[in-house]
């Protein structure tokens, strides 16, 4: 029993740094969801997918790295928090876009070729 608890101590580090470095991946491509899509919806859809698993993601690898303390209880809360309370702010920020008036983008982008001066497409 004891040297499973000695291997369960040697990994978790690793464990925790690889679920640390998920959630900053997933954070870093929330991020550049909301940098290159088209409309108000998609990226609000982009930023809230990223806050709640990226931020819980990052909260749990920080669990597991500092150990089952007060202070993993204390980011236990916290990760709980940011479940309850991201997908409801997501939630209130589209409903008041709606009720502004915003529309969706629809459709697709197309991509237009270029036109020279004489007016021909090259």
């Amino acid at each position: 029993m004891s040297d499973l608890l000695h291997i369960l101590d040697v990994i978790r580090p690793y464990f925790a740094g690889i679920i640390l470095l998920s959630g900053g991946f997933i954070v870093l491509i929330g991020a550049s969801g909301v940098l290159r899509l088209p409309d108000f919806y998609t990226r609000l859809h982009a930023a809230g997918v990223t806050d709640t698993l990226g931020a819980l993601l990052v909260l749990l690898g920080l669990i597991l790295l500092s150990g089952f303390t007060l202070l993993s209880g204390k980011l236990a809360l916290v990760g709980l928090f940011l479940l309850l309370t991201s997908p409801t702010a997501t939630h209130a920020v589209a409903n008041a876009a709606h009720k502004a008036g915003l529309k969706p983008r629809l459709g697709t982008v197309q991509s237009q070729p270029p036109v020279d001066s004489s007016g021909d497409p090259s």
